[in-house]
Protein backbone atom coordinates (compact mmCIF):
# COMPACT_ATOMS: atom_id res chain seq x y z
CA UNK A 1 0.00 0.00 0.00
CA UNK A 2 1.16 3.60 -1.02
CA UNK A 3 1.70 5.62 2.08
CA UNK A 4 2.45 9.47 2.14
CA UNK A 5 4.51 11.34 4.88
CA UNK A 6 3.25 14.29 7.21
CA UNK A 7 4.64 16.54 9.38
CA UNK A 8 3.43 17.70 12.32
CA UNK A 9 4.31 21.08 14.10
CA UNK A 10 6.31 19.12 16.59
CA UNK A 11 8.15 18.11 13.39
CA UNK A 12 7.59 14.55 14.14
CA UNK A 13 6.67 12.44 10.83
CA UNK A 14 3.55 10.83 10.30
CA UNK A 15 2.76 8.26 7.87
CA UNK A 16 -0.17 7.91 5.75
CA UNK A 17 -1.77 5.48 3.73
CA UNK A 18 -3.13 6.43 0.36
CA UNK A 19 -6.92 5.81 0.25
CA UNK A 20 -8.46 2.87 -1.80
CA UNK A 21 -10.27 3.35 -4.58
CA UNK A 22 -13.06 2.11 -2.93
CA UNK A 23 -12.97 4.15 0.21
CA UNK A 24 -13.27 7.04 -2.79
CA UNK A 25 -15.83 5.11 -4.50
CA UNK A 26 -17.79 5.22 -1.19
CA UNK A 27 -17.57 8.61 0.15
CA UNK A 28 -18.33 9.80 -3.33
CA UNK A 29 -21.79 7.34 -3.13
CA UNK A 30 -22.42 9.00 0.61
CA UNK A 31 -21.99 12.59 -0.93
CA UNK A 32 -24.36 11.38 -3.61
CA UNK A 33 -26.96 10.15 -0.69
CA UNK A 34 -26.67 13.73 1.47
CA UNK A 35 -27.28 15.95 -2.12
CA UNK A 36 -29.81 13.65 -2.85
CA UNK A 37 -31.62 14.55 0.48
CA UNK A 38 -30.34 17.99 -0.03
CA UNK A 39 -32.51 17.83 -3.46
CA UNK A 40 -35.50 16.87 -1.54
CA UNK A 41 -35.14 18.74 0.95
CA UNK A 42 -35.16 22.10 -1.57
CA UNK A 43 -38.05 20.46 -3.62
CA UNK A 44 -40.16 20.47 -0.34
CA UNK A 45 -39.33 23.92 0.90
CA UNK A 46 -40.03 25.41 -2.23
CA UNK A 47 -43.30 23.51 -2.78
CA UNK A 48 -44.18 24.81 0.62
CA UNK A 49 -43.69 28.87 0.11
CA UNK A 50 -44.42 28.97 -3.70
CA UNK A 51 -46.79 26.02 -4.40
CA UNK A 52 -47.62 25.24 -8.10
CA UNK A 53 -47.38 28.22 -9.49
CA UNK A 54 -44.10 28.79 -10.18
CA UNK A 55 -42.93 31.15 -13.21
CA UNK A 56 -39.80 33.11 -14.10
CA UNK A 57 -40.17 35.05 -10.91
CA UNK A 58 -38.79 32.61 -8.73
CA UNK A 59 -35.82 31.10 -11.01
CA UNK A 60 -33.68 33.24 -8.77
CA UNK A 61 -34.11 31.69 -5.75
CA UNK A 62 -34.31 28.06 -7.05
CA UNK A 63 -30.90 28.94 -7.96
CA UNK A 64 -29.40 30.48 -5.06
CA UNK A 65 -30.96 26.99 -3.61
CA UNK A 66 -29.22 25.09 -5.71
CA UNK A 67 -26.06 26.90 -5.36
CA UNK A 68 -25.15 24.42 -2.17
CA UNK A 69 -25.58 21.84 -4.33
CA UNK A 70 -23.62 22.62 -7.62
CA UNK A 71 -20.51 23.65 -5.53
CA UNK A 72 -20.72 20.59 -2.45
CA UNK A 73 -17.55 19.21 -3.52
CA UNK A 74 -15.56 22.45 -3.03
CA UNK A 75 -17.53 24.25 -0.32
CA UNK A 76 -16.82 21.40 1.73
CA UNK A 77 -13.46 20.61 1.24
CA UNK A 78 -12.57 24.42 1.59
CA UNK A 79 -14.92 24.81 4.58
CA UNK A 80 -14.05 21.12 6.35
CA UNK A 81 -10.27 20.80 6.02
CA UNK A 82 -9.93 18.27 2.86
CA UNK A 83 -13.21 16.52 3.63
CA UNK A 84 -16.85 15.94 2.59
CA UNK A 85 -19.59 14.47 4.67
CA UNK A 86 -18.93 11.38 3.15
CA UNK A 87 -15.08 11.31 3.29
CA UNK A 88 -15.80 12.05 6.89
CA UNK A 89 -17.96 8.82 7.46
CA UNK A 90 -15.01 7.00 5.62
CA UNK A 91 -11.80 8.82 7.13
CA UNK A 92 -10.22 10.10 4.13
CA UNK A 93 -9.45 13.47 3.45
CA UNK A 94 -7.36 15.31 0.31
CA UNK A 95 -4.09 16.38 1.41
CA UNK A 96 -1.05 18.08 -0.32
CA UNK A 97 1.46 15.43 -2.12
CA UNK A 98 3.72 17.03 -0.01
CA UNK A 99 1.90 16.74 2.81
CA UNK A 100 1.26 20.22 3.44
CA UNK A 101 -2.42 21.60 3.67
CA UNK A 102 -3.97 22.19 0.18
CA UNK A 103 -5.03 25.78 -0.41
CA UNK A 104 -7.97 27.18 -1.95
CA UNK A 105 -6.62 26.87 -5.61
CA UNK A 106 -5.51 23.01 -4.49
CA UNK A 107 -9.28 22.74 -4.51
CA UNK A 108 -10.43 24.81 -6.69
CA UNK A 109 -8.36 22.99 -9.17
CA UNK A 110 -9.49 19.76 -8.02
CA UNK A 111 -13.28 20.81 -8.30
CA UNK A 112 -13.10 22.08 -11.62
CA UNK A 113 -11.55 18.48 -13.45
CA UNK A 114 -14.41 16.42 -11.89
CA UNK A 115 -16.61 17.31 -14.91
CA UNK A 116 -13.62 15.47 -16.61
CA UNK A 117 -12.60 12.80 -14.03
CA UNK A 118 -16.06 12.32 -13.24
CA UNK A 119 -18.72 14.10 -14.54
CA UNK A 120 -18.52 13.11 -18.39
CA UNK A 121 -16.72 9.98 -17.89
CA UNK A 122 -19.00 8.33 -15.13
CA UNK A 123 -15.52 8.10 -13.10
CA UNK A 124 -13.96 6.00 -15.60
CA UNK A 125 -11.22 8.75 -16.15
CA UNK A 126 -11.06 9.07 -12.61
CA UNK A 127 -10.34 5.11 -11.89
CA UNK A 128 -8.13 4.66 -15.25
CA UNK A 129 -5.82 7.53 -13.84
CA UNK A 130 -5.17 6.03 -10.29
CA UNK A 131 -5.25 2.95 -11.23
CA UNK A 132 -1.87 4.20 -13.53
CA UNK A 133 -0.45 7.14 -11.16
CA UNK A 134 0.53 4.65 -8.28
CA UNK A 135 -0.38 7.41 -5.90
CA UNK A 136 -4.17 7.84 -5.47
CA UNK A 137 -4.17 10.83 -8.09
CA UNK A 138 -6.86 11.27 -10.39
CA UNK A 139 -6.64 14.35 -12.71
CA UNK A 140 -7.63 16.50 -10.41
CA UNK A 141 -5.28 15.72 -7.92
CA UNK A 142 -2.20 15.97 -10.82
CA UNK A 143 -3.05 18.73 -11.81
CA UNK A 144 -3.99 20.14 -8.10
CA UNK A 145 -0.51 18.44 -6.36
CA UNK A 146 -3.20 16.55 -3.81
CA UNK A 147 -4.08 13.33 -3.03
CA UNK A 148 -6.23 11.58 -0.67
CA UNK A 149 -5.27 9.40 2.31
CA UNK A 150 -6.79 7.64 4.97
CA UNK A 151 -6.92 9.23 8.42
CA UNK A 152 -5.53 6.25 9.98
CA UNK A 153 -2.12 6.59 10.81
CA UNK A 154 0.50 4.25 10.17
CA UNK A 155 2.79 5.75 12.54
CA UNK A 156 1.29 6.11 15.86
CA UNK A 157 2.50 9.09 17.96
CA UNK A 158 2.93 6.91 20.93
CA UNK A 159 5.49 5.42 18.92
CA UNK A 160 7.63 7.61 18.40
CA UNK A 161 9.53 10.54 20.40
CA UNK A 162 7.23 13.14 20.95
CA UNK A 163 5.21 14.04 24.52
CA UNK A 164 2.41 16.29 24.49
CA UNK A 165 4.22 19.58 26.57
CA UNK A 166 1.64 22.56 27.03
CA UNK A 167 2.87 26.55 25.94
CA UNK A 168 3.23 27.50 29.05
CA UNK A 169 5.63 24.40 30.29
CA UNK A 170 9.09 26.17 31.65
CA UNK A 171 11.96 23.85 30.87
CA UNK A 172 14.24 22.27 33.76
CA UNK A 173 17.02 21.13 31.85
CA UNK A 174 18.07 22.80 29.05
CA UNK A 175 21.23 20.80 28.64
CA UNK A 176 18.99 18.23 26.72
CA UNK A 177 19.51 20.08 23.38
CA UNK A 178 22.78 18.06 23.52
CA UNK A 179 21.05 14.20 23.54
CA UNK A 180 20.00 12.62 20.69
CA UNK A 181 16.75 11.22 19.29
CA UNK A 182 17.60 7.61 19.70
CA UNK A 183 18.48 8.47 23.64
CA UNK A 184 15.45 9.71 23.89
CA UNK A 185 13.46 7.28 22.32
CA UNK A 186 15.41 4.75 24.75
CA UNK A 187 14.02 7.04 27.68
CA UNK A 188 10.47 6.19 26.71
CA UNK A 189 10.86 2.77 25.92
CA UNK A 190 12.37 2.95 29.49
CA UNK A 191 9.30 4.38 30.79
CA UNK A 192 6.84 2.21 28.55
CA UNK A 193 8.07 -0.72 30.28
CA UNK A 194 8.01 1.01 34.23
CA UNK A 195 4.17 1.47 33.47
CA UNK A 196 4.04 -2.22 33.03
CA UNK A 197 3.16 -3.22 36.37
CA UNK A 198 4.06 -7.44 36.88
CA UNK A 199 6.47 -9.24 39.18
CA UNK A 200 9.42 -8.16 37.41
CA UNK A 201 8.39 -4.45 38.94
CA UNK A 202 11.95 -4.22 40.68
CA UNK A 203 13.83 -4.94 37.92
CA UNK A 204 11.74 -2.44 35.98
CA UNK A 205 12.46 -0.18 39.05
CA UNK A 206 16.06 -0.52 38.75
CA UNK A 207 16.23 -0.06 34.62
CA UNK A 208 14.60 3.38 35.62
CA UNK A 209 17.36 3.83 38.48
CA UNK A 210 20.26 3.01 35.53
CA UNK A 211 18.79 5.27 32.59
CA UNK A 212 18.42 7.69 35.09
CA UNK A 213 22.06 7.51 36.11
CA UNK A 214 23.54 7.61 32.40
CA UNK A 215 21.25 10.74 31.57
CA UNK A 216 22.21 12.42 34.71
CA UNK A 217 26.39 11.84 33.27
CA UNK A 218 25.96 12.22 30.31
CA UNK A 219 24.90 16.26 31.22
CA UNK A 220 26.77 16.38 33.99
CA UNK A 221 23.91 17.04 36.38
CA UNK A 222 22.77 15.48 39.75
CA UNK A 223 18.76 16.16 39.38
CA UNK A 224 18.42 14.28 43.03
CA UNK A 225 14.81 13.62 41.65
CA UNK A 226 13.55 10.38 41.88
CA UNK A 227 13.90 7.93 38.54
CA UNK A 228 10.56 7.98 36.42
CA UNK A 229 9.70 11.88 37.35
CA UNK A 230 13.52 12.67 36.05
CA UNK A 231 13.01 11.18 33.17
CA UNK A 232 9.79 12.25 32.19
CA UNK A 233 10.94 15.87 32.47
CA UNK A 234 13.81 15.15 30.17
CA UNK A 235 10.86 14.04 27.51
CA UNK A 236 9.31 16.84 28.40
CA UNK A 237 12.21 19.20 28.07
CA UNK A 238 13.80 17.69 24.94
CA UNK A 239 10.24 17.97 22.87
CA UNK A 240 9.98 21.46 24.19
CA UNK A 241 13.35 22.77 23.63
CA UNK A 242 13.71 21.10 20.02
CA UNK A 243 10.37 22.31 19.25
CA UNK A 244 11.66 26.18 19.53
CA UNK A 245 14.65 25.18 17.26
Amino acid sequence: MDTIRVQTAQNVDLEYEIASIGDRILAYLLDAVFLIAYLVVVMIITAIIFGSGLDHRYIGWIFLLLLPYLFYDLLCETLMDGQSFGKKLRQIKVIRIDGSQPTLGNYLLRWLLRLVDIGLSYGGVALLTILINGKGQRLGDLAAGTTVIKLVKRTEIKDTIFTNVEDTYQPVFRQVVNLDDKTIEIIKEVLNTFLDEDRHGLTRQKLTLKTQRVIENKLGLKSGMEAKPFLQTILKDYNYLKGKI
